[in-house]
């Protein structure tokens, strides 16, 4: 339980300024290649087994559907300085592995964090989920240019534009409308992608991606500032699963 609660409060309330009063970014001093050494807390950064990754090199094997069970449930919408988080209310999850894994919160970054072949996308969204021991498992969905994004449309109405910022949406986000009609999907072992770094995420990328026009990914790359993506990290001798 008390891996859960941490989890929840790493994932749900992510400050500017990180535990401990110690700062991390994208950039400079505080960025991605000096997060291990900014304090103990983030010592897994430099871990075997971070995330993310470029997803080459695949295995061929049976991999089960997942079972999603997503309902309308976006309810707030906050900017951490670190991204543009979108929680979400109990009641929907996915089932992997035998395993019900509850969705806390969307998020996004841009450009995309994993690569595909080599290929980086102009944005990422990650749904992010939990189950009952806190165990943690994230679904990745790679964004192109291209239609306007019907969450996006929605909830970009109240886009936060300052660190700190926070607001109930004024209509709920259906996360369903974040994921690809395929839901075939790529499965490698991870980690966080920005500190404290934890490993033993459970990561499925989805094969076929979505779109979001221009101008809702500018929206989201002028209240960031900076790109807000952590580069690809060595696979070393983890499986990459289709």
């Amino acid at each position: 339980m008390k891996k859960l609660i941490l989890a929840t409060a790493i994932l749900l309330n992510t400050p500017v300024l990180a535990s401990g009063g110690h700062h991390w970014g994208y950039e400079g001093e505080t960025g991605p290649t000096h997060w291990a050494k900014l304090t103990p807390e983030y010592s897994a950064c430099a871990g075997k087994n971070q995330s993310p990754i470029d997803l080459t090199g695949f295995i061929e094997a049976e991999l089960q559907p997942i079972d999603f069970n997503y309902k309308s449930g976006g309810h707030e919408i906050l900017n951490n300085g670190h991204t543009v988080q979108i929680n979400y209310k109990k009641g929907s999850s996915i089932t992997i592995d035998n395993t019900t894994f509850n969705l806390l919160q969307f998020h996004f970054h841009a450009p995309s964090e994993n690569m595909i072949k080599g290929i980086s996308y102009p944005m990422e969204a990650h749904l992010v989920h939990a189950d009952k021991d806190g165990n943690l498992a994230v679904v990745a969905v790679m964004i192109e240019e291209g239609a306007s994004n019907p969450v996006l449309e929605s909830a970009w109405k109240q886009l936060p534009a300052h660190a700190g910022d926070k607001t109930a949406l004024s209509a709920e986000a259906d996360v369903n409308k974040t994921l690809p009609e395929n839901r075939d999907y790529y499965r490698f072992n991870g980690s966080l992608t920005t500190p404290p770094c934890s490993e033993g995420v459970r990561w499925f990328v989805m094969k076929n991606t979505v779109t979001a026009s221009k101008a809702q990914i500018d929206a989201f790359k002028k209240v960031m500032h900076h790109p807000n993506n952590r580069p690809v990290q060595p696979v070393n001798a983890r499986p990459v699963l289709q």
